[in-house]
């Protein structure tokens, strides 16, 4: 790697293009490492941000290009021929055919981020016949959006690229596996539109009375019930990982990465989402709350007492959980540490209770469409603001910080689970 660098500094975007061109043919060569290299560079005022995002896309592209039409031209009576050589006989070939027909422009852009992928996805194009036109739209704009994100956050790194890269490089893996994902729902929702959109009318029309029913019930126990344990199972592996001391590089890359994006010019709106956060926002947002149950709830006596062990058994929850992870952090962590560690945010839990618990109340009793689809997003929207404005100001880690909206999902969770099952005891004995 170092005779790389050594060629970056020597000849800069000749070194870029050539790499990527012959990454992209599928030569082992370190294209990734080199494009944070080039966004040191650029913090460095060596190179430039834009010359270089068009270099290293167009050797990208040329790149993906060569390797679609030796594809195209070898095509499938190679495979035929040899490769049974490499498992890839002609049942399997007529196989993967099929599949990337149909799904292979999407892997073009997401392929990029995966190693081991982004290299035979040109040749594939090429031997299923993929039109140029549709691969050189979906392989170009992918190109270049990988070449920006990796010199963009090596630019943002600065002289810590090269420290940061391989955990920064296992969290871009992560997210490309969840954009195929969620490229794979698109496709699903194409292939069965009408039988979705059908499907989604009914529902709409049932919303509008199913929190008015017995399926109401049933329906919201089955949700929080899937994401209580879904915060479960993320709490659990909070607690491994505070116990494993392994937040050091995400609460250093979370840190630089907000600290590089946000300058002084967000110091008034970050106050405002600050604000947002503090003890007398939650006040207000408690007494609205307190409100909103009296004007709208019909078991005004259950949901009042609810929300009352909500605010109350979660400041308990909270004491209880700073004084276990303290303890557990004398021998876990050194004494600046310690200084700066508080697992989990107390604030942070706080915030995501209250916010949560009236967000759920919102949506239980107000009973209009608009309420129960945007404002759970809102909630969600404002505690990532306000978690932001703490980042901002290096008044928390940013693993703190996840773990009290963890361990309040958690707590908020089995406190809805409770207050509805009761409820539904309550009317079966009615």
């Amino acid at each position: 790697m170092g005779n790389f660098t050594a060629y970056m500094d020597q000849f800069g975007y000749i070194v870029l293009f050539a790499a990527l061109l012959l990454e992209l043919i599928a030569l082992p060569l370190p294209g990734e490492v080199l494009m944070s290299y080039t966004g040191f560079l650029i913090f460095k005022g060596n190179l430039n941000w834009l010359a270089s995002i068009l270099i290293a896309g167009a050797g990208a592209s040329i790149g993906m290009t060569i390797s679609y039409w030796i594809g195209f031209k070898l095509g499938k009576p190679f495979f035929e021929k040899y490769g049974h050589h490499f498992h890839m006989g002609p049942e399997k070939i007529e196989k993967t055919s099929l599949w990337f027909t149909k799904h292979g422009n999407k892997l073009l852009i997401i392929a990029y981020f995966i190693p081991g992928v982004r290299h035979i996805t040109g040749y594939f194009s090429g031997i299923t016949r993929l039109p140029f036109r549709t691969f050189s739209l979906f392989a170009y704009s992918g190109a270049f959006i990988w070449v920006t994100v990796f010199i963009t956050i090596g630019k943002l790194l600065g002289p810590q690229w090269e420290h940061f890269h391989n955990s920064i490089k296992k969290y871009l893996i992560i997210g490309s596996i969840i954009a195929a994902i969620i490229a794979l729902l698109i496709y699903t929702y194409k292939k069965y539109k009408v039988e979705i959109r059908n499907k989604a009318i009914q529902l709409l029309r049932m919303s509008l009375t199913i929190f008015h029913t017995q399926k109401r019930v049933s329906l919201l126990l089955t949700i929080t019930s899937l994401l209580t344990l879904g915060f479960i199972l993320l709490m659990i592996g909070m607690i491994q990982d505070f116990l494993g001391n392994e937040f050091s590089d995400f609460n250093e890359i979370v840190s630089l990465l907000v600290s590089s994006t946000f300058n002084n010019r967000w110091e008034g709106a970050m106050q405002i989402f600050t604000f947002m956060g503090s003890r007398l926002a939650l006040i207000i947002l408690i007494i609205f709350t307190l409100f909103l149950i009296l004007f709208t709830a019909k078991n005004k006596i259950i949901e009042l007492g609810s929300l009352t062990i909500v605010i109350l058994g979660g400041e308990l929850y909270e004491e209880s959980l700073q004084a276990i992870f303290h303890n557990l952090s004398l021998s876990q962590y050194s004494i600046m540490d310690q200084l700066f560690n508080h697992f989990p945010s107390e604030q942070s839990l706080m915030d995501f209770i209250i916010y949560g618990f009236a967000v759920f109340i919102l949506v239980r009793n107000v009973n209009k469409v608009w309420i129960q689809t945007f404002i759970p997003l809102t909630g969600m929207i404002i505690l990532i603001l306000i978690a932001l404005s703490r980042l901002f100001f290096e008044v928390e880690l940013p693993s703190d910080i996840a773990a009290g909206y963890v361990f309040g999902g958690v707590w908020l969770g089995l406190n809805i689970l409770l207050l509805e099952i009761f409820k539904l005891l309550r009317s079966m004995n009615e």
